[in-house]
């Protein structure tokens, strides 16, 4: 589920509370988060509602004037119209991740153990990681093809990475974190 600045601003002040969106399946569950480089939104409910079901009490939850704007919002988007209640928890817990470089021989351990098996049958991080190292900045789809691997298989992998505070998201492709350059500065034997 994608949120705009504004949007996300609106919810983290408390003025907005409600999404909505046009989906052939929901992106977000009651009960789950949504967490996002400006923060962390908790998912309160996610309802299948009618257009015509929409209230004034709704749009204004969503802070939208009128039905007008919630028509131009949802332009010609096909699928079911959900109504999202939602609520800002707080700030994004990979930023203090990331920047903790100073790793102990037990952060160390935890992070190769579970790096370890997200690489499974076809190792893939060290890899991951030590291109990003020496790239920064570049496109997702130049990094893809030089590991010989399809763009989104290689953004998924890039977010798995990213929530455990290994690499960051620029403008235009990556970079390590300090943590992700901590734990590649350590011996192999340490993975």
């Amino acid at each position: 589920m994608l949120i705009n600045a504004d949007d996300f601003e609106a919810i983290r002040s408390g003025r907005v509370d409600t999404a909505f969106r046009r989906w052939i399946r929901p992106t977000v569950k009651t009960g789950g988060t949504l967490t996002t480089a400006a923060g962390v939104l908790a998912i309160d409910a996610v309802d299948v509602i009618a257009l015509n079901a929409v209230t004034q009490e709704d749009l204004k939850r969503a802070g939208f004037d009128g039905r007008d704007d919630l028509d131009a919002m949802l332009g010609d988007r096909k699928g079911t119209l959900y109504r999202i209640r939602l609520h800002y928890v707080g700030e994004d817990p990979r930023v203090a991740l990331r920047e903790s470089a100073a790793l102990s021989d037990a952060d160390a351990q935890a992070i190769g153990q579970t790096l370890s098996r997200m690489d499974g049958g076809t190792p893939w991080v060290r890899r991951t990681l030590e291109l990003i190292g020496q790239n920064p900045g570049h496109s997702a789809q130049e990094l893809a093809a030089t590991l010989g691997v399809e763009k989104l298989k290689f953004k998924s992998n890039v977010r798995r990475l990213k929530a455990l505070g290994l690499t960051e998201s620029l403008d235009v492709g990556y970079r390590l974190s300090a943590r992700g350059q901590a734990w590649l500065d350590r011996p192999i034997a340490s993975a």
